[in-house]
């Protein structure tokens, strides 16, 4: 269609000039699509089988608590080792309390002493980067049913339930780094979402590549918030699988990205099925490799 070619060149030129760079905004239970297809994907995983999990640029650890919610409530039985892996040692530190304010962020700055400095840190650090006024809610796509089961809430702090926090394995590290293949050792599914948008093409290219020898032969990588020019020529040459199941709605999952296209870098493509390559170019799931 004429406006969506036009759109996609807009984007193209908007992509072209802008200065990229990283942020740390998040939600819990960002992609519900995203949960469902990793549940779906664990039915063929025998009874008390292994999980190897591997969650890179884990943020605030929203999603890592999010997706060990889904999977430890759908299957129990699995003992699930999770990698949460993030360049930044301070965000880091924030995601393995597991530690949340209900309350907005008050003026920043202005508590200097006591408690209140701690408190103003939990909130700043749940509310950093959280939209223009840093004011958008980490929890604002969760049912309060759902607020009571990922967490324990102690006055205006949501503390993440301790069976969630069990088997997490919190680590400092980049994402391009080919030793940290070596790391982690061979993961059944590696989530890398919402991260290489920020980079240049060239240097998401090449950092996809080495996020591809994580996972296991037969395993899953998730890579959504990509640039799709470079998703796509990278599951091309390597012959990623893309799953088929739940494809669209994945892709549509998350609003925050979707509304943001065209005039904003980081923006994500409509869903397209006129275009001959739609499979692969919208897929945000693969399986890589044959299963051994």
């Amino acid at each position: 269609m004429p406006g969506r070619a036009y759109g996609r060149h807009l984007h193209a030129l908007v992509c072209a000039h802008a200065e990229r760079r990283q942020n740390h905004s998040t939600f819990f239970l960002r992609n519900r699509p995203e949960l469902e297809l990793i549940c779906r994907l664990l039915k063929q995983k025998a009874q008390g089988s292994n999980l190897n999990l591997c969650v890179l640029a884990c943020s605030k650890g929203a999603e890592v608590y999010s997706m060990l919610w889904a999977i430890r409530s759908a299957r129990p039985d699995l003992k699930v080792s999770t990698y949460a892996v993030d360049i930044a040692q301070d965000i880091l530190d924030f995601a393995r309390e597991g530690v949340y304010s209900l309350s907005r962020p008050p003026v920043l700055g202005a508590v200097t002493t006591g408690a209140e400095v701690e408190e103003e840190r939990v909130t700043w650090n749940t509310y950093r980067d959280q939209g223009p006024g840093q004011d958008v809610p980490i929890f604002e796509r969760v049912t309060p049913k759902e607020v009571e089961a990922i967490f324990e809430i102690v006055g205006d702090k949501a503390w993440v339930r301790s069976w969630l926090k069990q088997g997490i394995t919190w680590l400092k590290g980049d994402a391009g780094n080919p030793e940290l293949v070596r790391t982690l050792g061979p993961q059944d599914i590696v989530v890398a979402n919402r991260f290489l948008c920020h980079m240049a093409p060239p240097a998401a290219e090449k950092c996809l590549r080495n996020i591809e020898r994580m996972v296991r032969p037969g395993g899953y990588l998730f890579v959504s918030g990509v640039d799709l020019d470079v998703r796509t020529k990278v599951a091309r040459s390597l012959g990623w699988k893309p799953v088929a199941d739940l494809l669209q709605e994945v892709h549509e999952g998350d609003g925050s990205l979707k509304n943001g296209w065209p005039f904003e870098w980081w923006g994500l493509e409509p869903f397209c099925h006129d275009l001959p390559d739609w499979r692969i170019r919208y897929a945000s799931a693969f399986q890589i490799g044959e299963t051994t």
